[in-house]
């Protein structure tokens, strides 16, 4: 609810601040008093593009302020919050601060919670919150997307709406994936070929872990086996000399120092551990020819052994140019591929399964929406003739308020589907007026003073769905008078009871009903026209109720008749 509203500067207010209450706010006055100006202002809180010269004469900055409760509107203040519009404290006192300036260049600012934000952002806080109904404003009856959640939340049906939503989203997502993988089948079988291909190469050689420095250390032995053979032998001559005798051995001269050791030993014992080292020595020198020589006589040219090693390391080489500089790389490399291709493998699987899933997604739409379009069928013939009730109370007997469900537009909707996210059809209001007079869309037929009756009709038929609404009237009195402005009166108190109320009204059958009463009258001071609001009293609201059923020309009978008026519209 609006618990107060401070208007500066503009039009011929220069100043009023207004303290409304929960329930039915009513605002009276002379014709062209500035009655129009708190609409005017109010639109402006809904983010509307202020009216050429809005602004009061000579006024540099003028504006709006609004000081909003927000108990039991959990998610306007989870919507604040993940705005960052307010503090947690701001939020935790359920109060909201909205402001609208505008300057005498022309432009105006925004504020919500004291922070700067686009225009547009007010229309997305307060849309649904905050609803203005006169001739020159528009609201939700007037648009046909709002018409089906109007015609589910009275039917009870949300539930139902949320489970087509879920179905066609999760039929959605289902049609994009397989669609995302069926665009990339070519591509899959390209890239499955490749691996396949690399895969072929990798297995073709058979690589076995260690194998590659046993290839290189069998092709080098191979690739010198002259020059080992060689080297060898001339290792052994040094080692143990020739068979001609020719060449003194080191494992004999080695013997001969340790002899000689042995015979110094004699003469000092010191030398006893030096001869036995020297001894060992030769020891080591005979063993270690007898290993060289039995390596000698195993050295083998094998030309046919050596090509074969070229050709196993060529097509190693090959596999190191290409998947790495080891065989750990290598086989490293093999399981990614084969990874790779599984999930290929896998991608093919994932499309089979979705096909197979997708007939019972769609069936489930499917259920989905025709349950849905039953209970809109029930809803729409009890909200129509709610409103039909309510607006033959309204002065309007032989209206008619026929809601269709026509087909929705299918495109854009997956194959096969019988329904969008919002059901099967595209509900709309359709009004008559009167009798003989084919309904036509509401948006199209009715007068300023008939959408703001049928606004009350529908708002009253719907008020037990969607509570703690601010709801604004302006001529919704039009072309009414006696019983029928007290039935108006009436629709807007029991209005009131779930939502707050804002009325401006001519007529004081109405005017009686208002739990809080505002004058709105304007005089001349100083050279300028100025407006004053003032909030009445009960004295001063039975002689404004008077002056509404008489004129100027009040006696104690019009007193009289103003105070019977008060008593019945509180005895309701």
């Amino acid at each position: 609810m609006i618990e107060s509203l401070r208007i500066e500067n503009l039009a011929i207010v220069e100043e009023a601040e207004l303290e409304f209450e929960p329930g039915l706010n009513v605002l009276t006055g002379e014709t062209g008093a500035g009655k129009s100006i708190v609409l005017g202002a109010l639109a402006l809180l809904l983010g509307e593009r202020p009216e050429p010269g809005v602004l009061r004469e000579g006024a540099q900055q003028g504006g709006v302020e609004a000081l909003f409760r927000t108990e039991g509107l959990e998610a306007l203040e989870a919507e604040l919050r993940s705005k960052d519009l307010v503090s947690l404290g701001e939020v935790d006192s359920h109060e909201l601060v909205v402001r609208r300036t505008l300057n005498s260049g022309g432009r105006s600012r925004a504020r919500v919670g004291g922070q700067l934000v686009p225009a547009a952002t007010l229309a997305d806080l307060l849309a649904g919150r905050l609803e203005i109904s006169s001739q020159h404003s528009s609201h939700s009856l007037l648009r046909t997307e709002t018409h089906g959640w109007l015609l589910d939340s009275a039917g009870g049906l949300l539930k139902s709406r949320q489970a087509v939503a879920e179905a066609f989203s999760a039929l959605r997502q289902l049609d994009a994936e397989l669609e995302t993988l069926q665009a990339a089948a070519a591509e899959r079988e390209r890239q499955r070929d490749f691996i396949a291909y690399q895969l072929a190469e990798i297995d073709e050689v058979g690589l076995q872990p260690g194998e590659l420095d046993d290839l290189d250390r069998d092709h080098a032995r191979l690739a010198h086996a002259d020059a080992l053979r060689r080297e060898g032998t001339s290792s052994l001559v040094a080692l143990r000399g020739d068979d001609a005798g020719t060449v003194a051995s080191a494992a004999d001269r080695l013997a001969e120092a340790a002899r000689a050791g042995e015979s110094m030993a004699q003469m000092d014992s010191a030398l006893e551990g030096w001869a036995a080292r020297v001894r060992a020595l030769g020891d080591d020198v005979f063993e270690a020819a007898r290993e060289l020589d039995h390596y000698v006589e195993g050295i083998e040219a094998d030309p046919s052994a050596l090509e074969g090693l070229e050709a196993r390391l060529s097509a190693t080489e090959k596999l190191r140019r290409k998947y790495g500089r080891d065989e750990t790389a290598i086989l490293a490399t093999r399981e990614t591929l084969a990874q790779e291709r599984d999930a290929l493998e896998g991608a093919d699987a994932r499309i089979e399964e979705l096909m197979r899933d997708r007939e019972p997604q769609r069936a489930a739409l499917e259920a989905a929406a025709q349950r849905l379009t039953k209970g809109r069928k029930r809803a729409a013939r009890a909200l129509s003739k709610a409103v039909e009730a309510g607006l033959k109370d309204l002065a309007m007997p032989e209206a008619s308020f026929p809601i269709l469900l026509e087909q929705a537009d299918p495109s854009g909707w997956p194959d096969g589907a019988v329904s969008g996210p919002s059901g099967s059809e595209r509900p709309e209001f359709f009004f008559s007026a009167n009798p003989g007079e084919a309904p036509q869309p509401l948006r199209k037929v009715a007068s300023g003073g008939e959408l703001s009756r049928v606004f009350l009709a529908a708002k009253n038929a719907l008020r037990k769905t969607g509570g703690g609404m601010v709801l604004v009237f302006d001529e919704v009195d039009a072309g009414i008078g006696g019983r029928a402005a007290e039935r108006v009166g009436r629709a807007l108190a029991d209005l009131a009871q779930s939502h707050q109320v804002l009325c401006i009204t001519h007529l004081p059958q109405i005017a009686a009903f208002a739990q809080r009463h505002f004058r709105v009258e304007k005089a001349a001071r100083q050279g300028r026209t100025r407006t004053r609001i003032g909030l009445l009293d009960d004295r001063q609201r039975v002689e404004e109720i008077a002056r509404m059923a008489a004129g100027e020309d009040i006696t104690e009978a019009t007193r009289k008749h103003a105070r019977a008026l008060m008593r019945a519209a509180a005895a309701r």
